[in-house]
């Protein structure tokens, strides 16, 4: 992928996708408008990263942690980063949009957040394979 500025547009289209899907398909999923799809992709995009980087930065605690206590403390804080991003999910979208945008409760949540990470995952690594020139 070309840039972090293009990384980030190719991700907000993914969640609009994603998040449009659930909407249709999972009752407990709402979104009044396109417009608060698109916004609810940015807030996600937003609040993801930080999790993101919060995990990252646990997972070097624990690979770094030289006693079975540090690891397990830093076992502990990863869950509680992964189990407690979902509450902030949760929030973050109430307080932005209130009741005309929900993600459900935690489950459907969940389950959104690892559709989303999965499928931005994919598109990026289908999209890095077009930046090499194809084999002859």
């Amino acid at each position: 992928m070309p840039g972090r500025a293009a990384a980030a547009v190719v991700d907000v289209f993914v969640y609009v996708v994603v998040l449009n899907l659930f909407v249709e398909y999972l009752p407990a999923v709402v979104s009044e408008t396109f417009t608060l799809s698109l916004l609810t992709a940015v807030l996600l995009k937003g609040v993801l990263e930080v999790v993101v980087l919060a995990k990252n930065r646990v997972k070097t605690r624990f690979r770094e942690a030289a006693s079975p206590i540090g690891k397990v403390g830093a076992a502990l804080l990863l869950w509680l980063v992964l189990f407690g991003s979902k509450f902030v999910v949760l929030e973050a979208v109430d307080l932005a949009f209130g009741s005309r945008v929900s993600l459900g409760g935690f489950f459907s949540v969940t389950l959104l957040i690892v559709v989303l990470m999965l499928t931005r995952e994919l598109v990026r690594r289908l999209l890095d394979g077009y930046d090499s020139p194809v084999p002859r």
